[in-house]
């Protein structure tokens, strides 16, 4: 394959990254140095939620929110797209439709988080419980594979009918015919991607016809090229790549750079997630941590908590610089803090009766906040912990990401708290990780490549050396606090 690596002037290659979120779809073309050439978005209809648990989107919307931000961008690019060498889809883990033979919807699309299959997947675990125990995964109440079985019960399916995820749908309204879906958007309609297959146990069970179901290949792997069709509606080029993407939390780890064996990367948003890359699957006898499948395929452990960002959820934003400041001066806080804001944790243990709590006084304002900011790195910490006693090795720096990691006090905490040094990510946007896996065959050899030509390093905190030892001692009491409570063993 020859590899489009001119990147002087206007004339170099382009790729595309597509982000289909809830509320819109978001198109950013990079370069093959990673910089922005141009972006488009264009919003999709809210999702219809029910009491009784039901989410549903028109999936009719995404084709044409999807051609009008990419027509956007391309249009904002020197030569209108004709740059453009490939692109790749990424979006919401577990959102699908039942379609017809020609790839139309048959029905609205049912979203992510659909809790009418909960008992379907209540069978789906039992049905595959030794396939997923090899995995080390569960079947959640809103997996997808149980709206399949949903749809197999309640659908009025004509000949041809068949499953398609969001980036299905529209990689075949790219392309102009069927294609392939990606083993991770594929992960929690039930594909075993260590097997290479789906549970023929399961949907016996479940009573899904398997014709449904479509063929899976890796992330980052070409499905085909922009018909002539497709080319007018959205400005690429006619034969421009389509390359298979990842889910929106995949996409976002591969934004960071952490895309090879050891690299781990921390993402404080509203709450705390860690995700990393192995070799080898590693399964967690607590379920609380479970793994996607490596492009390449190795593998990435991740695990979510119920806490992170929230933690200061009561602190209007624009008093933060000034609590920050305060909370520095004074250094480590007296106090040791779990700051749960909901009943049960998910991660880095499973506990449904955890709650939050302070122990001890705290003096003032500033330090409470700083006990709320050592709490969340404390947690952190422990999932690191988790996470070797699997016996996953860590490399150092630790990636950061997330609206908390714009913090510098919560980030050299967090640092010292780890006796790490953490790298903070330009950018951890999954329009930017699935340009990513566009790249990966197109402008660059390998997804390895293209991370260490694309992604910038960021800025390498250290940890704060004279705080190390307050800050270990605050660890061990927190740690001996969760097993008083019982919820760490």
């Amino acid at each position: 394959m020859n590899f489009t690596r001119n990147v002087s002037g206007v004339g170099e290659g382009v790729i595309a990254g597509i982000d289909v979120a809830t509320a819109a779809v978001r198109v950013l073309c990079v370069d093959a140095h990673g910089r922005t050439r141009a972006e488009g978005r264009a919003p999709l209809p809210q999702p219809v939620r029910t009491d009784d648990g039901r989410s549903e989107q028109d999936a009719t919307s995404w084709w044409p929110a999807t051609a009008r931000a990419l027509r956007q961008a391309t249009g904002a690019l020197p030569r209108g797209g004709r740059e453009v060498v490939a692109v790749a889809v990424s979006a919401t883990s577990g959102t699908l439709v039942l379609a017809d033979r020609e790839g139309a919807p048959l029905g609205p699309a049912l979203m992510y988080d659909d809790r009418r299959a909960a008992d379907l997947n209540a069978r789906a675990q039992e049905a595959g419980a030794a396939r997923w125990a090899a995995l080390g995964l569960g079947v959640g109440p809103t997996a997808a594979l149980g709206r399949v079985g949903w749809y197999a019960r309640h659908a009025d399916a004509p000949p041809g009918a068949h499953i398609l995820h969001t980036p299905d749908l529209l990689a075949r309204a790219l392309t102009g015919g069927p294609v392939p879906a990606d083993w991770s958007h594929t992960l929690k309609t039930g594909y075993d991607p260590r097997a290479g297959e789906w549970p023929a146990e399961v949907l016996d069970a479940l009573g899904i016809p398997h014709g449904w179901l479509p063929e899976v290949a890796a992330p980052g792997t070409g499905a085909g090229t922009v018909s002539a069709d497709a080319g007018r509606e959205t400005g690429l080029p006619e034969g421009c790549a389509v390359r298979l993407g990842m889910t929106d939390g995949c996409a976002g780890q591969l934004a960071t750079g952490a895309v090879s064996p050891g690299q781990f990367v921390g993402v404080l948003g509203t709450t705390y997630v860690l995700k990393g890359v192995t070799r080898e699957l590693v399964t967690d006898p607590t379920g609380a941590l479970y793994s996607h499948r490596h492009p390449d395929g190795w593998w990435l452990p991740g695990g979510a908590s119920n806490t992170g960002g929230e933690a200061l959820r009561d602190i209007p934003p624009e008093r933060l610089p000034a609590l920050d400041a305060a909370a520095e001066a004074r250094g480590p806080a007296s106090v040791v803090s779990y700051p749960l804001r909901r009943a049960g944790e998910r991660f880095p243990f499973v506990s449904g009766e955890a709650r939050g709590f302070t122990r001890g006084a705290p003096v003032d304002e500033a330090d409470a906040h700083r006990a709320a900011l050592e709490g969340v790195a404390f947690l952190e910490r422990l999932a690191l912990d988790r996470v070797r006693a699997l016996g996953v090795p860590v490399e150092g720096p630790l990636h950061a990401a997330g609206g908390g990691s714009r913090s510098p006090l919560w980030t050299r905490i967090r640092a010292t708290v780890l006796g790490m040094p953490l790298r903070v990510a330009p950018r951890a946007e999954t329009a930017f990780g699935a340009a990513l896996l566009a790249a990966t065959g197109t402008l660059h050899p390998t997804l390895t490549e293209a991370a260490a030509a694309m992604t910038a390093r960021g800025e390498l905190i250290d940890p704060v050396e004279k705080e190390t030892a307050e800050l270990d001692a605050s660890y061990a009491r927190f740690t001996q606090a969760l097993r008083t409570e019982g919820w760490l063993t």
